[in-house]
């Protein structure tokens, strides 16, 4: 981690220092070049780009498989909630910082208004509401009324698939919560999102109140109202560059946690799986190992099995459930890189070691540390696991990102500084030749210049006509992708949602009761959170995985305009360089390594580019349970008929059962309606919002670098022959603070050359 902040810093430092040249090269009179600008802006943009290029690890894993109490361990403190609440959706982002520091970023009103106003779609009555317009958590009534019709639900109403109702959840958690943390949403700073432009309100903890956040994460009431949140740590080996996210647990049992972790999982360049040997690889554990598969994300996954002192006998049993974990995950992820090593007992460790910000071990911490220290098998095995992880891990950093990100600005850099020393020797050799000389090397180099602008604009053109091209087959294949017809994202979603078994036995006791709205309900939130299971875990990965092809097409089809370039730009330097050596000028160096197209997480991060988010709401409306309920009254009315007639009622709950089927029907079609529509704005803001715009910010910075070897072939010497047969230029002064600039750009030179071996 050291060399590569060394290696960062030299890249900024020479980006500095060759602006400093070019703004120099600008103050000698009758000099000034039209490549200056460009070139400036680029060593400008390099430097941006390197200070704001982050790694994104995702910490990923089972909920409590040790995710929380890993990541701690790696920034040596209990900074991190451990054994967090499962209701929380927030990924927490960590980087290193200078001080312990604490953003929280808040939800909007609105944004808590319409969470609630999905929760309460169908809800059994609507009977406690004393209005009639949409809900506003702020209004004290209508809290106090939600409040007493939560209280009055039925317990059923509030257990789905042997737990608590997510919505049940969510609502009691918005209305607990409310009054503490009504002054944070609207707080005196508000700023903007980058994405979607929208106001957010932020709360920061420093230093001694950062502990404070923690309140946040660890109790649902108040995490429900949170949509972001990210930390800065002043301890451990993990470098600014890098953040670490520790994700909700991937079981989690509501289905949008899982939509979230795969969104930032899209974004992450490394992930690291947790496992804990308390119980192995779970069915959950197998079931997200797919979705990531699914997702086309398995190259860089890395695997740490945490590992508990208490529940193993010895280490022969330790290594015998090693094999196995890696024999399962082995189906999924051929040869795995695994790690085994006690988060808690490196955690132990680094807290005894260092008492800073408060955080230091409790009584029972200090006794159960001691007794581990004193098991040397485990602790030896677990440190022996830990340098073996931290060595991994430091060469994926320096050697499959740094380096491909690193060579990327060097070239780009070099081929400032190589057009700068030719800018500098072609001056030099025009100040020492009479106005004749001077004249007759313009004439020359107006030749190659006439050319050269003929291939540049042959480029543009040419990335002009494949960015078109690109975006034909972008709008092709993903009108396609999310066909009805011929595609199968959305048809299986349809399909998934018409072939959705209700066990309508299930409910005829309720049905007995009177309790028509209250089943109607209950069968609803089942419904849609199965809906949601399904996307989540079915139809999110088949979008990711396509998204990934689609961004390999761009970039393969674009990349195919720098060879021909490469070519035609060989043919003419060749040739310019022919006239260089006629006149004793040092000849342009060509870069025999090609043209390095830019990471494409460099151009979304630059750009400003993510994908729409991947969870979408089922807008079901009220009305279904309206229409429900006038059908029960009708088939009622239908029933009393046929006992005063005295006709044969076939079943008891005959005309409870039509009802509640008929209501059934019509929350299907409403929900395949808003699946549909949901389609349709996520097909538009994928081609409009993100494929095409990246297709536009990859043409443009293509450009830009293959302008940048341009403006280091020709340059406009005109401006200076004509002063120099004006004589309006002291060709002496001019050549010292060439020379001087020459000697300054040799340093550069040489710097570079040793960063690039």
């Amino acid at each position: 981690m050291v060399a590569n902040n060394t290696f960062k810093n030299e890249l900024l430092q020479i980006s500095q220092d060759l602006s400093a040249l070019l703004s120099n090269a600008k103050s000698v009179p009758g000099m000034q070049d039209g490549s200056f600008g460009d070139w400036e802006k680029t060593c400008a943009d390099i430097r941006k780009q390197i200070s704001e290029d982050i790694i994104r690890v995702a910490v990923v894993g089972s909920i409590k498989s040790g995710k929380s109490t890993y990541v701690n361990s790696l920034f040596k403190g209990d900074y991190l909630k451990r054994g967090a609440g499962v209701v929380t959706s927030i990924v927490t982002k960590i980087r290193k910082g200078e001080a312990l520091r604490a953003e929280l970023w808040f939800k909007s009103y609105d944004e808590v208004n319409s969470d609630m106003e999905h929760a309460m779609v169908l809800f059994p009555s609507l009977d406690w509401r004393s209005r009639n317009n949409g809900f506003d958590i702020r209004r004290e009534e209508e809290r106090t009324e939600l409040r007493q019709a939560i209280g009055d639900l039925d317990t059923e109403l509030l257990i789905s698939n042997g737990s608590r109702s997510v919505n049940s959840v969510l609502l009691a958690s918005y209305l607990e919560g409310y009054d503490r943390v009504k002054e944070n949403l609207s707080p005196e700073e508000t700023l903007f999102d980058n994405i979607q432009k929208k106001p957010v309100s932020v709360v920061r903890y420093e230093g001694e109140r950062f502990p404070a956040h923690r309140a946040f994460v660890g109790d649902d009431a108040l995490a429900v109202y949170l949509k972001d949140i990210q930390l800065e740590i002043d301890s451990g080996w993990i470098e600014g560059s890098v953040e670490i996210a520790d994700c909700q647990g991937s079981d989690s049992p509501n289905p949008l946690h899982l939509a979230m972790i795969q969104e930032y999982l899209l974004s992450a360049h490394f992930i690291i799986y947790v496992v804990s040997s308390r119980t192995g690889i779970r069915q959950a554990d197998i079931k997200f190992l797919s979705i990531i598969k699914k997702m086309g994300i398995m190259d860089n996954i890395l695997f740490i099995i945490n590992f508990d002192f208490n529940e193993h006998e010895n280490t022969d049993d330790l290594n015998a459930l090693i094999e196995k974990i890696k024999a399962e995950i082995s189906l999924i992820k051929p040869n795995p890189e695994i790690y085994t090593l006690s988060a808690l007992f490196n955690l132990f460790k680094s807290q005894k070691s260092r008492k800073s910000h408060g955080f230091s071990l409790s009584e029972k911490d200090r006794m159960k540390f001691a007794q581990w220290k004193k098991d040397k098998a485990f602790s030896d095995f677990s440190d022996r696991e830990t340098e073996r992880f931290e060595s991994a891990f430091h060469h994926k950093l320096a050697e499959e990102r740094y380096a491909l990100l690193f060579k990327n600005h060097i070239e780009r850099l070099n081929v400032i500084s190589s057009g700068m020393d030719h800018w500098i020797n072609v001056n030099t050799d025009v100040l020492s030749r009479d106005a004749d000389g001077a004249d007759e090397i313009v004439r020359k180099l107006r030749i190659h210049q006439k050319k050269m602008d003929q291939i540049r604009g042959m480029t543009e053109t040419t990335l002009d006509g494949t960015v078109k091209k690109v975006k034909g087959m972008l709008r092709t294949d993903i009108d396609r992708f999310f066909d009805n017809r011929s595609g199968k994202i959305l048809g299986n979603v349809l399909k998934f949602i018409r072939d959705y078994d209700v066990p309508y036995y299930k409910y005829e006791e309720n049905l007995e009761a009177s309790n028509f709205a209250n089943t109607l309900y209950l069968i609803f939130q089942e419904f849609k959170h199965a809906v949601e299971k399904f996307m989540a875990e079915t139809t999110n990965p088949e979008i990711i995985r396509f998204v990934r092809g689609m961004e390999k097409k761009i970039r393969e089809h674009l990349e195919s305009v720098t060879g021909p370039y490469d070519v035609m730009a060989g043919d003419a330097l060749a040739a310019y360089n022919k006239t260089m050596e006629h006149f004793g000028i040092p000849p342009v160096q060509r870069n025999q390594s090609g043209i390095s197209i830019p990471d494409m997480n460099l151009i979304k991060r630059t750009g400003r580019l993510s994908l729409p988010p991947l969870t979408a709401s089922m807008r079901c409306t009220a009305k279904i349970k309206t229409e429900a309920v006038m059908r029960f009254g009708a088939y009622s009315f239908i029933r009393l008929i046929k006992k005063v007639l005295k006709r044969p009622i076939r079943n008891s709950r005959e005309t409870e059962l039509r009802a509640l089927k008929n209501g059934v029907l019509r929350m299907k079609q409403e929900t395949e309606r808003s699946v549909i529509f949901h389609f349709k704005d996520y097909r538009e803001n994928i081609k409009f919002q993100y494929g095409f715009k990246l297709t536009d910010a990859l043409s443009d910075s293509i450009y830009n670098i293959l302008l940048d070897r341009f403006q280091g072939y020709i340059t406009d010497l005109s401006r200076i022959v004509n002063l120099i047969e004006e004589r309006q230029i002291d060709k002496e002064d001019a050549s010292d603070i060439l020379q001087e600039i020459s000697a300054a750009s040799r340093e550069v030179n040489e710097r570079i050359s040793r960063l690039r071996s």
